[in-house]
């Protein structure tokens, strides 16, 4: 599907609004001068540990255990990224790790 000129112009314009307009509200609805909700903070907390697990959960969720190669290369990334975090405390580097050595186990060795 090609889109005309002007349609483009205004996909671009769309998102660039739902870009700014995501970017703004949180400063819009909890200005400096005003203490944020309890709520709100206590997302903060643990939101990002929920998200780490939904992602996980849905990495492996089509991962067969009853055929080859029975899940080994992902227990194996797991097992470096878990040991690499606790490690060198990096989280940058334990994903990148992982991840790389998932490509090569799933590409060249499994």
């Amino acid at each position: 599907m090609t889109l005309t000129f002007s349609q483009a112009l205004i996909t671009i314009m769309l998102i660039a609004l739902g870009t700014l307009i995501t970017r703004a509200l949180p400063f819009l609805l909890f200005p400096e001068n005003k203490k944020t909700p309890e709520y709100i903070q206590y997302l903060g907390k643990v939101l990002p540990y929920v998200v780490i697990g939904l992602l996980v959960i849905y990495c492996l969720k089509s991962v067969t255990v009853l055929s080859a190669p029975y899940g080994l290369p992902e227990a194996i990334a797991i097992l470096c990224v878990v040991l690499l975090h606790l490690w060198k405390k990096n989280t940058l580097l334990s994903i990148g790790a992982g991840t790389l050595i998932y490509m090569v186990l799933v590409q060249k060795v499994f």
